[in-house]
């Protein structure tokens, strides 16, 4: 089992034909990504690596059947990209694209809500089953099949943990990058949910940041529903009041979103936080130990 993802996805790639659609599109094909469409405006009738090509996502809809969209369009444009999937009837929607408006990403979520569309992103990695489906710019050769969720704002910090735990032989049920942007589709709590009723789901490693509340409200979460052992990290301990680090969304500010405010919050709910990145896969094994006790 998984979440969002599997080797029954049908994906479509938006924007297939500009530089960056193209090269990954090539990439998640080569994984072993069921990409069924691709869209470019006035280039319909084309392919892309075998790929066939259309001007619309209504039209690849109706020919292909795809169900997941990810898209590679410049950020003045993602927005509505995104919103051409939901209207055409796409049930997850992956945006890659970096720097796209708040207020673009605050019209957008209302809408999509309304239509039923997930929506992971924008400027995230994307996510992955091991083995079934890579979707986005996630590195696959170091994932592996198994039976650990993970849920990151950071992508860089995500391929370093996943790294960790496949070498530790501990692999993965899905792999989710949510991005780091103050507003964004899917998120801690909603993920939780979908790894907590996935039975192939045995464990969750949840990467949070400074900034924001997003961390307080998941070990909020965690403590009333989850049964699953979860272990954390909190990137930016170090960070300065009101220096923003990185992503949009890491920024402390009145005194709010700081790291010792997360670690508060995930030690009242029994999660315990690495110090570093290499102590996870160790934390793990000691949750899952007394778990199975």
């Amino acid at each position: 089992m998984s979440i969002l993802v599997n080797k029954n996805t049908k994906l479509l790639v938006q924007g297939i034909t500009g530089r960056d659609g193209q090269f990954h599109a090539g990439r998640m094909k080569a994984y072993g990504t069921n990409i069924v469409a691709g869209t470019s405006p006035g280039k319909g009738g084309q392919e892309v690596d075998g790929i066939p090509v259309f001007d619309t996502a209504a039209e690849a809809v109706k020919k292909t059947g795809a169900n997941t969209s990810i898209i590679f369009v410049p950020a003045a444009f993602a927005a509505d990209a995104i919103l051409e999937a939901s209207y055409a009837g796409i049930e997850l929607v992956i945006a890659i694209s970096e720097g796209v408006p708040i207020q673009d990403m605050i019209r957008v979520n209302s809408i999509i809500k309304r239509n039923g569309t997930k929506l992971i992103g924008p400027n995230c990695p994307g996510l992955i089953t091991p083995d079934e489906a890579l979707i986005g710019i996630l590195p696959g050769m170091i994932f592996k099949k198994g039976n650990i969720g993970l849920i990151s704002r950071s992508g860089t910090l995500t391929y370093e943990v996943v790294n960790m735990l496949t070498m530790n032989e501990m692999g993965q049920s899905t792999v989710v990058g949510i991005g780091g942007d103050p507003v964004a589709g899917l998120y801690y709590i909603d993920l939780l949910e979908m790894y907590e009723n996935d039975p192939e789901t045995e464990a969750v490693v949840l990467i949070g940041e400074i900034g924001g509340d997003a961390e307080e409200q998941a070990a909020e979460y965690i403590a009333k529903h989850m049964t699953k052992p979860v272990v954390s990290f909190i990137a930016g301990q170090t960070a300065p009041p009101g220096k923003r680090m990185g992503h949009a969304g890491a920024i402390i500010s009145s005194g709010s979103g700081t790291a010792e405010e997360k670690i508060k919050a995930f030690a009242k709910a029994n999660v315990p936080v690495a110090k570093e990145p290499s102590e996870i896969p160790g934390l793990l094994k000691e949750k899952l130990a007394k778990a199975n006790a």
